[in-house]
């Protein structure tokens, strides 16, 4: 049984994540985060499944659970616990005058746990997983689908919700921000960052470990390997190169081993690849200083997206330079473009009048 004294947090370490502290149910879920680096899940998902952990984790230690002792209403009481809408109901519930988590990051939370009590099941320290599937009414997953089976290739993701979410459509950012937000930018090496993802679409860890070996510059493409390891090549216009020729040439510190492209150019730290924290902080001064305030990384990915759908691009193609497991991802895209869907109409009517 848990006790009132337990603590459980995530801790980087060797290049991965655990969880640290006195929660009792730490070494079967550090098994399972082991589990997910064996099966070479990228350092980001992991990270992410530590975090989902210690969010259950917190809510057991608080009502005095144990892994073992977990039932399905367990899991429904979790969720409200969370204080998010649940299908049928018209209010949001606060927990400790919290704003509460939005649908899509609780249902996020259940995939995973859904996925470490599949573990505990196969390696024997439970009987049932006791997380219900996203249908009520079908009772508990079968467990012929194994674990981490919501993680297969290709598998839309919508099928672990526990929680209704609205479909939301990506992001883009008005043309002028993008402008006042690279024009308040004070090296090359940001400048390219952000271009790399408006004009190529990555996303922003594909950004920081994008190597110098993969950069095409004669042929104006860079290769990488985004989410699920899925490796593609992406063409990006002229002004990424251009900004990446003066970096190279100007402030990059000549002779470095380092086989990222981007790097920290002053501190303690130089030379070393630009880390999550480094980016972030770049981003959050420069909305500042610009009033471009819209301004994030996934949404200079979302505008790219949105740029070329709105031209026409084959889905197949525009899924293929973002690289998305799922189509239904890369259909969203095709709802965006406003004056397209007026133009559409218009002749559409014509026609019919005719």
């Amino acid at each position: 049984m848990a006790v009132r004294d337990e603590v459980v947090a995530v801790l980087r370490a060797g290049g991965t994540h655990r969880l640290s502290g006195s929660w009792s149910g730490l070494e079967r879920a550090n098994g399972f985060l082991a589990h997910l680096d064996a099966r070479a899940l990228s350092p980001a998902t992991v990270r992410a499944y530590a975090y989902d952990l210690v969010n259950l984790a917190r809510f057991l230690i608080e009502r005095r659970l144990s892994l073992e002792a977990v039932v399905p209403t367990d899991v429904f009481d979790w969720v409200d616990w969370q204080s998010v809408r649940r299908p049928g109901r018209d209010k949001v519930v606060s927990i400790n005058g919290g704003r509460g988590s939005a649908p899509a990051s609780v249902n996020r939370r259940v995939a995973a746990v859904r996925a470490l009590f599949e573990y505990l099941v196969l390696s024997g320290d439970r009987d049932d997983n006791p997380v219900p599937a996203p249908h009520r009414g079908q009772g508990l997953r079968p467990k012929a689908r194994g674990v981490l089976g919501h993680l297969g290739p290709g598998r839309v993701r919508g099928g672990g919700r526990l929680v209704r979410q609205e479909r939301r459509l990506p992001e883009s950012i008005d043309p002028a921000d993008v402008t006042a937000f690279l024009a308040d930018l004070g090296s090359h090496r940001d400048r390219a960052m952000v271009l790399l993802m408006v004009l190529g679409g990555l996303r922003a860890a594909e950004v920081r470990s994008l190597r110098l070996v993969d950069v095409d510059q004669g042929r104006r493409r860079v290769r990488l390997v985004g989410k699920g390891g899925r490796e593609r090549t992406v063409p990006v216009e002229g002004a990424f190169f251009a900004e990446l020729a003066a970096y190279l040439r100007s402030e990059r510190p000549p002779g470095l081993s380092t086989p990222e492209c981007f790097v920290v150019l002053v501190g303690p730290t130089a030379g070393r690849a630009m880390t999550e924290a480094g980016m972030r902080s770049i981003f959050r001064y420069h909305r500042a200083t610009s009033g471009a305030a819209r301004v994030r990384p996934h949404r200079l990915r979302h505008t790219y997206g949105t740029e070329l759908a709105a031209a026409g691009i084959d889905l197949l193609v525009l899924r293929e330079l973002m690289g998305h497991a799922s189509p239904e991802t890369t259909a969203g895209y095709v709802h965006l473009s406003i004056e397209h869907v007026a133009t559409e109409y218009a002749a559409a009517r014509a026609v019919i009048g005719r």
